[in-house]
């Protein structure tokens, strides 16, 4: 049988389960407000939390950049692609996470790769919350140790695991921010337990970094456990409005993983006008506070107008807000009807949740209007009465 045929009979197999995806083409950039079709629509379902993808100081230094060095860097860091530029992003990164160095990756998902695949192996245990990012997953699987997944947040259970489970080495990993869930984990006690039981602890920040903290350097900051975390993991390409990602902690460690992780070592290195964006960035989370008081604001609001309408909003304020439905085809159906309404809020399901919790993802960002907030309100309220009506 031949590709195109397989996967066309893979393809029928997802919509007969409700699973089909497709990209929706965006006009005008990572906007509140974006053309999708014949629509113009809240964009309730991007990650780029302050509104940074498209501030003018970040645009600028992208612009500068490329005038200056080019819009590519020409090879891998070990080659001759590490340019001043990313040291200097690097060093104010580290100083910006409290830690001796960081190391810049391309993505997340290849930091974490990289990282988890780099400190443990065959003899070695990795201890993975339930609820966490696939790149994560798939760096646990991808090291060859033992993978033992504890239920989300359960400190007990991890407790129990650690004392019984025994490894040359134990690497505990978890997301701060839940990026599904919008919950934060309890990393206070996964550091206690980590120090009792002689394991380390990888904190990944994507959706902490630029949200959380005095400074908006993440969950970390926030608990005040800069000295106790070996592995502090976060992106460029969230709250940050840039991409890439950074892996912060000892020089030793940093040092490591310029020789050993793979996902380091053999990619080209992020291009230039990418990283004078991402350093403009960091500059801004520190030196404008107002942009997180603005997304938690706006937060609460979100969360107040999803309750008002109807809506089965999370007891926890979060920048993240799921409205879990359960059923596959309904969150697809009324992430439709709200789009009909004129706010994007993308529907959900597994296997990027488990199943049988798919749900509408609400994001909150620090450039919504109170006229915004009005809208989901209005517009929820509506679609939310027509699935009571229907029930």
């Amino acid at each position: 049988m031949r590709i195109s045929e397989v996967a066309a009979n893979e393809l029928e197999r997802l919509r007969e389960q409700g699973l089909y995806r497709w990209p929706r083409v965006v006009e005008g950039g990572a906007r509140t407000w974006v053309q999708v079709g014949s629509h113009r629509l809240l964009c309730l379902c991007s990650n780029n939390y302050l509104g940074l993808a498209t501030h003018p100081a970040v645009i600028e230094a992208a612009i500068r950049a490329a005038r200056d060095f080019g819009v590519g860097s020409g090879a891998s860091r070990l080659i001759s692609g590490s340019l001043r530029l990313h040291a200097a992003l690097e060093e104010e990164l580290a100083a910006f996470k409290g830690t001796e160095a960081a190391l810049l990756f391309n993505s997340g998902y290849q930091a974490n790769v990289g990282v988890i695949a780099t400190l443990v192996g065959a003899d070695d245990a990795v201890f993975s919350d339930a609820l966490n990012h696939a790149s994560i997953i798939d760096g646990c699987r991808l090291s060859r140790a033992r993978v033992v997944v504890y239920p989300h947040a359960d400190i007990a259970a991890l407790a129990d695991l650690l004392a019984r489970i025994p490894a040359r080495r134990r690497l505990i990993v978890t997301d701060s921010v839940f990026s599904m869930d919008g919950d934060f984990a309890p990393l206070r006690e996964l550091c206690e337990l980590a120090a009792r039981h002689g394991a380390w602890v990888m904190v990944d920040e994507a959706h902490a970094t630029g949200v959380l903290g005095r400074r908006g350097a993440g969950l970390v900051e926030e608990l005040g456990l800069e000295g106790r975390v070996d592995v502090q993991m976060g992106t460029l390409s969230k709250a940050l409005g840039c991409f890439g990602a950074y892996v912060a902690g000892s020089r030793a460690l940093v040092d490591l993983l310029a020789n050993r992780a793979r996902s380091f070592v053999f990619t080209t290195s992020l291009p230039p006008p990418v990283v004078a964006a991402a350093r403009e960035a960091v500059r801004l989370v520190q030196q404008e506070p107002n942009l997180r008081q603005r997304l938690w604001a706006n937060a609460r609001r979100l969360q107040q107008a999803l309750r008002a309408a109807g809506a089965p909003a999370p007891s926890q304020c979060s920048h993240i807000l799921p409205v879990v439905v359960g059923d596959e085809r309904r969150a697809m159906e009324l992430s439709e009807r709200l789009i009909a309404e004129g706010v994007w809020v993308q529907g959900i399901r597994p296997p990027t949740v488990p199943p049988g919790s798919s749900r509408l993802r609400v994001t909150a960002s620090a450039a919504l209007t109170e006229e915004d907030c009005d809208l989901v309100e209005r517009a929820f309220a509506r679609v939310f009465a027509e699935e009571r009506d229907i029930a």
